[in-house]
């Protein structure tokens, strides 16, 4: 008799990313119209890059960017003072069960790009990408 063995996490199972991409476009909406009662947090222009769910799809933690990436310290400390507003609205847009806790983190996929991108200027690494393939196997 075969038992059922517990599947390693290979990653978020498709569920999973729908209801991440429907809770990203959802919460940019919310904050590219202005529905939440904060001036201040109407005011910016925040970008929500990706969404990553929990496997209960009870968390949801937004990964966000200030337009320009001014003031990161200060868009958290609103969006987190307004999460059970955006919770709310979000949760309109939703058809789950439950709406998820929503938190919030600074998206560091902008400083890792330039970070690649100043590591693959450096004159070394272009010498070693350039290189032939049968002169980097000699080395």
């Amino acid at each position: 008799m075969a038992y059922n063995k517990p599947k390693e996490s290979t990653g978020p199972n498709q569920r999973q990313l729908r209801v991440a991409e429907t809770i990203r476009r959802s919460l940019s909406d919310v904050l590219a119209r202005g529905d939440v009662h904060d001036p201040d947090l109407n005011r910016l222009s925040i970008t929500v890059g990706e969404v990553r769910t929990s496997n209960d799809l009870k968390v949801a933690t937004a990964y966000v960017l200030p337009l320009g990436g001014i003031g990161q310290d200060e868009v958290l400390d609103l969006l987190n003072r307004n999460k059970y507003e955006l919770r709310k609205l979000v949760a309109k847009r939703l058809t789950l069960k439950f709406s998820p806790e929503l938190r919030f983190q600074l998206d560091r996929t902008f400083d890792q790009m330039d970070e690649t991108r100043r590591m693959l200027a450096q004159d070394r690494v272009r010498r070693d990408a350039d290189a032939p393939d049968d002169e980097a196997e000699d080395e």
